[in-house]
């Protein structure tokens, strides 16, 4: 018997798009994931964070990832569940009821090694090619576990890559055996750089990308199961990826084919990979033409109308007529403005990020005041 598990991230429980709720279809994700499940009877299943999409979920949120956990349990009983904390989400809830939860093989990991005594959750799995080690590594920031990784010659925080690796370094890996890692964080291939990976709307980015980590730290285990970036990605490697999300989070994944990862380790160094696809209740869609030819297309799906029409339109007849052809209408815009002249004064102000929103605004800033700003900055954010 060989190792098989599935690897799945970023459910984001509770988001709501463009003010709809989408309750009814992550119910319906969830639902067919468990159907795979019983399906192809994995020995585990993985959720690499982002659980929730807020740090205090709702109490329906709740209860649709409980209902997901009990149909889960009750399609692969014999199955370990194992999952981590994503930024999304409160570490110290997810970290709740952990010591009771793992006597049930549901391992819930919320807050990674904050003393010297502590080291990353380590779950052991056996087959019949020996042991599988599955390293639970939650969402990490520098101030998190500065106990564990130390500070700069200043005291300040160490950098996200610096953090990642010295917790990583700590760990005593058995290479000869098959050993997994579960993390959330901004990993990037080696001579990537973090402009070039293409992000979604709905992922929660830092000032200057600091929170990036260097995925050379990844390559001592056979298998990285990724989360927190949304759209599924390989990260220099086969067995170095991030799943995705199981549903669109936004409209900047519209159309994406969305999946779950299915591993299969057999002896060391045999890793194969299946993409299970994902097919939603209602997909999220941006159709874009004048107002007659977006009509044609009506559909149930969520929706962004660009209308590109150069005439005035009765607007009252317009929105109308688009609510009843996209009953889940999201969102209408108009691609030609009327004044040609705000056209590139609006882009540029759209593509500016708050640092170099603030820097144009305060003008002739030195250096120290550039590095007090981004410092505030990251505070207002909390990614330090």
């Amino acid at each position: 018997m060989h190792m098989k598990f599935f690897h799945l991230s970023d459910l984001h429980i509770g988001l709501k798009l463009m003010n709809r709720d989408l309750k009814e279809d992550q119910d319906y994700i969830l639902q067919k994931i468990t159907e795979y499940a019983k399906a192809e009877k994995p020995n585990a299943v993985v959720i690499a964070g982002d659980i929730y999409d807020k740090a205090v979920p709702s109490a329906e949120a709740v209860e649709v990832f409980d209902h997901f956990i009990k149909n889960l349990t009750e399609a692969v009983p014999d199955a370990v569940i194992m999952m981590i904390s994503g930024n999304h989400d409160s570490a110290p809830r997810v970290n709740c009821f952990r010591s009771v939860l793992s006597r049930q093989n549901i391992y819930m990991v919320g807050q990674p090694p904050r003393t010297e005594n502590e080291y990353i959750e380590k779950v052991v799995l056996q087959d019949n090619y020996g042991k599988v080690n599955f390293y639970l590594l939650p969402f990490v920031k520098p101030s998190m576990v500065k106990n564990v990784v130390g500070t700069d010659k200043n005291g300040n925080n160490l950098s996200y890559n610096a953090t990642v690796h010295k917790l990583v370094q700590r760990e005593i890996i058995n290479t000869e055996e098959r050993n997994v890692l579960v993390s959330h964080q901004f990993y990037l291939p080696a001579g990537k750089k973090a402009e070039e990976v293409e992000r979604m709307e709905s992922e929660i980015r830092t000032v200057g990308n600091i929170d990036e980590v260097s995925a050379d730290v990844l390559q001592i285990f056979d298998y990285a199961a990724l989360g927190h970036i949304h759209k599924p990605m390989k990260v220099g490697s086969e067995n170095i990826r991030y799943c995705g999300t199981p549903l669109a989070c936004s409209v900047s994944e519209a159309e994406q084919q969305k999946g779950i990862i299915m591993v299969k380790m057999e002896e060391k160094n045999s890793v194969q990979t299946t993409v299970l696809p994902l097919e939603p209740l209602r997909q999220v869609r941006v159709i874009k033409g004048t107002l007659e030819e977006v009509i044609k297309e009506a559909c149930n799906d969520y929706v962004t109308v660009i209308l590109t029409d150069r005439i005035d339109l009765d607007v009252m007849d317009m929105q109308e007529r688009i609510r009843i052809a996209f009953p889940n209408l999201l969102e209408i815009r108009r691609e030609h403005l009327r004044k040609a002249d705000y056209t590139k004064e609006l882009q540029s102000e759209t593509l500016m990020d708050p640092y170099e929103l603030c820097c144009s605004f305060l003008k002739d800033l030195d250096e120290k005041e550039k590095e007090l700003l981004q410092d505030v900055l990251h505070t207002v954010q909390g990614v330090k």
